[in-house]
This record gives C-alpha cells, structure tokens and sequence, in this order.
C-alpha cells in the first residue's frame, strides 16, 4: 500500500479546480405564506457561494 504525502495532496488540489469536488449540495426550507406550510429547495452549488445561498430570499 503506498502512502501520499500531505504536500502531494495540496498540490494536486490545484489540477482539481473546477471538479466536482468544489461543489456541495444545500438545501434550504422555504415557508409559503399562504398555506404556512414548508417546500424545501436543493441546489448543486459552489462551496464559496453557500453563504449568499441562504441569505437570498
């Protein structure tokens, strides 16, 4: 079994920009005004977006 360095990995991490693995599944409960019951919405989004994810409305 070979072994990976710690620095190996970090440099790898540069050919990886753009792969899937920059992304992450978020899901957000929506309450409708009308009925007061919750939908819940999922989306496939950047890591570094999450934030402006759930402070949209």
């Amino acid at each position: 079994m070979a072994k990976v360095s710690k620095n190996a990995k970090v440099a790898q991490r540069a050919q990886n920009v753009g792969s899937g693995r920059d992304f992450v599944k978020v899901v957000k409960s929506v309450k409708d005004p009308k009925t007061g019951k919750y939908t819940y919405k999922e989306l496939m989004i950047h890591k570094d977006k999450v934030k402006e994810f759930f402070e949209s409305k």
